[in-house]
């Protein structure tokens, strides 16, 4: 019997060519929204990832500091469960830093170097948040060693707090998309069914199951959902390659990638799927 349905529902493709590609094209654009829309807010939270990961804390070391005092201090921050990375950073090196961002040489001045050796400390992601951050000043101050920590990102706190503003705006934008595309497919199904409404009349006469008749419309409305995700993926793939930063998807790890593709494939078919079944609930066997 399934195997029957579906030989109908290529069948219903092979007669309504029109059809097929009219609920084609209406599907893949229902889709191409959906996925722009979860692409953005992914794309978001992973700007906003990668920003917390750029927040840089200063840890300024007493001066002078012995090499056994920064083995133990060393020690301190790796065993901090918010620290990501830390570079040391000597007096030489923050002379050299200093020069380059003022263009202001004090050598010329001073006969001894007055900057102390630092570490530049960034945090995970998870720990970034602007309510924390007051509490791991004051733990990474309390290290031996550290004289002064100083954080002089607050910019990054301001464009993340626009970040948050834009999702809230973005998703309620994607459940409105979402919205309009199940109308788009709702409309374009309804008009496919009036189209079919002899057939359908002439198929209850000769006595068809109620299974008969809908459920090749609705494996066809499945089959044509599937084709239009393949269209929106590849409409998709085509942006990003030629209009995402380079390296953006390398950036992706393989099992997202995967992931994401799979989700995507089945908007289609799952969108079509649930509004067919929605517009055929007034189908009967009464004549």
């Amino acid at each position: 019997m399934i195997l029957f349905w579906i030989k109908e529902a290529f069948k219903l493709i092979g007669r309504s060519k029109l059809s097929f590609i009219l609920s084609l094209i209406s599907i893949s654009i229902s889709v191409l929204l959906i996925i722009a829309s979860i692409a953005s807010i992914k794309l978001s939270a992973e700007y906003q990832k990668f920003l917390k990961q750029s927040i840089v804390l200063n840890l300024f070391l007493v001066d002078p500091i012995s090499d056994n005092q920064l083995v133990i201090l060393e020690n301190e921050i790796k065993g901090k469960n918010f620290v990501r990375s830390f570079r040391y950073i000597s007096k030489d090196e923050a002379a050299e830093i200093f020069i380059k961002e003022t263009g202001e040489d004090f050598r010329k001045l001073l006969d001894y170097n007055p900057l102390p050796p630092s570490y530049a400390v960034t945090l995970k992601a998870n720990y970034a948040d602007k309510s924390n951050l007051d509490g791991i000043i004051k733990n990474l101050s309390k290290i031996p060693g550290v004289s002064e920590v100083i954080f002089k990102d607050d910019f990054i706190y301001s464009v993340l707090g626009f970040i948050d503003n834009i999702k809230k705006y973005v998703f309620v934008l994607t459940v409105v998309l979402i919205l309009i595309s199940v109308y788009i497919v709702y409309s374009t199904i309804k008009l496919i069914m009036k189209s079919k409404v002899d057939e359908l009349e002439t198929m209850k006469l000769v006595g068809a199951s109620i299974s008969t008749i809908k459920n090749p419309l609705i494996l066809n409305s499945v089959i044509t959902g599937f084709f239009a995700s393949l269209i929106a993926v590849g409409i998709m793939y085509l942006l990003i390659r030629f209009f995402a930063p380079p390296g953006f998807m390398d950036s992706i790890n393989s099992a997202d990638k995967i992931y994401y593709l799979v989700i995507f494939l089945l908007i289609g078919p799952v969108l079509s799927l649930i509004v067919s079944i929605f517009a055929l609930r007034n189908i009967t066997l009464k004549v």
